[in-house]
């Protein structure tokens, strides 16, 4: 054999996968090559790329052939801080980062390989979508994908990173995903584009107004994360991927924090930050991070459903699920979208052998016939579902009040909460003093309306108090604010090795 022509030929290939013209295309849209972002994101010369040569069998129709070259898609594996990770980059470039039957088979396969060795994957979605020349075997691609997926669900941690859009079927790849990440611009997610919704129902949108990151991000929350640009972008799937274990059998990497606050500056800082006023609203991230490990946060959905906050943090250098009701927006109630986040994230957490911890502070769920049409029943269950189902460590701290079904979500011992802890002015009641008396006292007020505020107060001090709910044993403990930080860490450090199991099934029918 002559090597020295093998060799030729092996050069050539990998010119026709590296072609400067196909790369200064892709430049002049603003955006990195595929092999660029890889380089981005992996630690340097760790990647290691498997199926270069693939080439389509439909390769009959009019196509350049350097754009054939790898069939739009670029695979293998490497590291990130040292972490071994799979990843594929579509390729925008090559047909328009177009899906067909080998691409498919080459992003199926590295997810599969994936899930065998235990390790996250990442993929890095720039494509129009299915190959219309290949037909019925582009669609075929996505299926075998989305099985993968759906395999390699709460196993290993799935991660999209939407470098370019993503029309039609393709969308579902990135919504089966854990994390969907976007960039401002130059993102975009949609099933039906503009020119057909045009044709059909005759309305005009743009690409951005349809399905960019600002939309995906506040309206549909199938944004996770949104960044200006692609270098901040994947900084911060390294970020999110500092806080995970490689697989579901793995716990995360404890890390040793020394920034925490001082015990007095921060105890002290707390009082400060919420009112003691029922009525008054507040910061909840302030309070996050005064009780976490300093500069820990990483908030997951910041732009979605803002009266709840979801994220990750360390506490003692433990990584911990952090869901919180925050007061600013909607006086930080549950309703339809606030409820899929939290559900979405504590079943996440839960998959992946994090704690979760509830700060609550949250007068029930909203009222209205517009929850109620649009079934604010079934989403709210989707929260009791996930708090039941969930076997990690569970700890639900009652700031200032908890009501009704609220209550039971995200504090009830009987859910299967580890530690409730409650601050001495905490309220919890199937309703609202005000609201309570209105019925329980109907005719009384009715005949006498000056006794109204006499019984608010009575109800309040006999059945709101948290040392009530604390005679029956629902409450572990009342602490003083102040000691927050301390108490949540003796009662994380109690449970840390909690084993639970569920009842054997085949898996449960969550409500959607």
């Amino acid at each position: 054999m002559n090597f020295e022509k093998e060799i030729e030929k092996l050069n050539k290939k990998t010119e026709d996968l590296n072609d400067k013209d196909l790369a200064q295309s892709q430049r002049q849209k603003g955006k990195l090559t595929a092999r660029e972002r890889i380089n981005l994101l992996l630690d340097e010369n760790s990647f290691t790329e498997f199926d270069p040569l693939t080439e389509s069998r439909f390769s009959d129709f009019e196509m350049d052939k350097k754009k054939l070259a790898g069939d739009a898609v670029i695979t293998g594996f490497g590291k990130i801080r040292g972490r071994s990770v799979y990843v594929y980059s579509q390729d925008f470039s090559k047909m328009g980062g177009s899906l067909g039957e080998m691409h498919g088979e080459k992003i199926s396969r590295v997810i599969d390989s994936a899930l065998k060795t235990g390790c996250p994957v990442i993929g890095i979605i720039d494509s129009g979508g299915a190959r219309i020349q290949e037909g019925v075997a582009s669609l075929d691609g996505y299926a075998k994908i989305f099985k993968s997926m759906v395999r390699a669900s709460g196993v290993i941690p799935q991660i999209s990173v939407m470098a370019g859009p993503s029309a039609g079927g393709a969308s579902y790849a990135p919504g089966l995903s854990d994390f969907i990440f976007m960039v401002q611009g130059i993102s975009q997610m949609y099933i039906t584009g503009p020119e057909v919704i045009k044709k059909v129902i005759g309305e005009e949108v743009g690409f951005e107004d349809l399905g960019g990151a600002q939309v995906h991000a506040t309206k549909s929350g199938c944004a996770h994360f949104v960044f200006d640009n692609e270098k901040d972008c994947f900084s911060g799937v390294k970020k999110l991927l500092s806080y995970l274990p490689q697989n579901n059998l793995e716990d995360p990497l404890g890390q040793k924090n020394y920034l925490t606050w001082t015990a007095e500056e921060g105890r002290e800082r707390l009082l400060e930050i919420v009112p003691e006023e029922q009525e008054k609203v507040y910061d909840v991230k302030s309070m996050i991070e005064e009780i976490f490990d300093k500069n820990s946060f990483f908030e997951i959905h910041s732009r979605f459903a803002a009266n709840a906050v979801v994220g990750l943090a360390r506490l003692s250098g433990n990584v911990v699920g952090i869901v919180a009701n925050q007061t600013k927006f909607l006086a930080g109630v549950l309703d339809i979208d606030s409820s899929d986040k939290i559900a979405r994230f504590v079943r996440f957490c839960d998959a992946f052998n994090l704690p979760v911890i509830n700060l609550v502070d949250t007068p029930g769920y909203l009222p209205g016939t517009s929850q109620e049409h649009q079934g604010i029943i079934r989403h709210g269950a989707k929260v009791l579902y996930a708090y039941a189902e969930a076997s990690v460590p569970k700890i639900s701290l009652i700031v200032r009040k908890a009501f009704g079904g609220a209550y039971i979500a995200l504090c009830s011992r009987y859910l299967g909460y580890d530690k409730v802890i409650a601050w001495p002015g905490a309220q919890i009641a199937v309703m609202g003093a005000e609201q309570a008396v209105k019925i329980i006292y109907r005719k009384q007020i009715a005949e006498n309306p000056n006794i109204e505020k006499e019984k608010t107060e009575e109800l309040k001090k006999k059945f709101l108090n948290p040392f009530e709910a604390a005679k029956l044993g629902q409450i572990d403990m009342i602490i003083d604010p102040r000691e927050t930080r301390l108490v949540l860490i003796k009662c994380l450090d109690s449970i840390l090795t909690k084993r639970e199991e569920n009842v054997p099934k085949k898996h449960g029918n969550i409500p959607t």
